[in-house]
């Protein structure tokens, strides 16, 4: 019986030796982050649970190439892979892939703020949240990328680079074009952008 609470690194070489209960007990303490970087990216909730499958059945197979390191950032890297394959190949299946948004009762959305929300607020959030999501979803595959994985998901700019196998300065600027895009993006929404929500519009910092 593998006890789940063992440390991280005990469990990568039980599940290295073929224990797939370890490899089990190592996904669930990361399986929702994953989601969520799927998510983002592919913006479809079905679509994104498949690339999330994918990739875990991926990084099994592949663990014994994993030489140490940040495991959730390796992991990150697997499904952020799959994900990207996923948008190439919809993307030549149909253009207009970008233009077909997530439906609200499955969006994961933005962190909400602290607060019990009425039933009012929750509305709004929601359309806020599918407001972000539509914005997500317009940026090309390299910034919506960054974006999910530095602003989402909190991945340093060297942890992004080693990832998508880029350098530093074109992870800068891919995120900063991806930030100003989706800022831009959301002026079109202003009147669901609470004082939580406006870090995005950092024109006064500049």
């Amino acid at each position: 019986m593998i006890d789940s609470g063992q440390d991280e690194q005990t469990l990568i070489q039980q599940a290295q030796r073929g224990s797939l209960e370890a490899f089990n007990a190592l996904i669930l303490r990361y399986q929702d982050s994953l989601y969520s970087t799927a998510y983002r990216i592919l913006g479809d909730p079905d679509s994104a649970a498949d690339a999330t499958q994918d990739a875990l059945i991926s990084a099994y197979r592949r663990l014994s190439t994993f030489q140490g390191g940040h495991f959730k950032a390796w992991l990150a890297r697997i499904v952020t892979n799959v994900c990207y394959d996923e948008l190439r190949r919809q993307k030549r299946q149909r253009a207009d892939y970008l233009d077909d948004l997530p439906g609200g009762d499955s969006d994961d959305g933005a962190p909400l703020p602290a607060s019990t929300p009425t039933p009012e607020q929750l509305a709004g959030q929601n359309e806020l949240h599918r407001a972000i999501q539509s914005c997500i979803n317009s940026l090309g595959s390299d910034q919506r990328l960054v974006l999910v994985l530095s602003d989402i998901q909190g991945f340093s700019y060297q942890e992004i680079a080693d990832q998508v196998n880029s350098n530093l300065g074109t992870i800068k600027s891919r995120l900063s074009r991806a930030r100003l895009a989706v800022r831009r993006c959301l002026q079109g929404y202003a009147e669901l952008l609470p004082a939580e929500f406006r870090l995005f519009d950092d024109s006064n910092n500049q």
